[in-house]
């Protein structure tokens, strides 16, 4: 079994309450969820106006095929998230 993860911090500037960001960042989780099937969450930065934290997960059994998927989603939230992507990491755990 493979886990793959990604984690991603989103710069979103200009926004002027905590209600308008976490409308933004409910959209893109939930929008991710339905297109790749993954696990997604806001994982930190909860609390800040202008940056959120991102996390996913994919369970495979091959660490090429997660890898990919976690590309194609960093991909989608770049397309779609209408401020910027800062620290980005992509990671494969395999289990026995």
């Amino acid at each position: 079994m493979v886990v793959s993860l990604l984690s991603i911090v989103v710069e979103l500037p200009d926004l002027l309450s905590l209600k308008d960001k976490r409308r933004i960042v409910h959209s893109v989780r939930d929008r991710a969820i339905r297109k790749f099937k993954i696990s997604v969450a806001e994982v930190d930065l909860q609390e800040s106006l202008t940056f959120s934290q991102l996390g996913a997960a994919v369970v495979s059994n091959d660490k090429r095929h997660g890898e990919r998927v976690m590309h194609k989603v960093l991909q989608f939230v770049e397309d779609l998230v209408p401020g910027r992507v800062h620290d980005v990491a992509i990671h494969s755990e395999v289990f026995d």
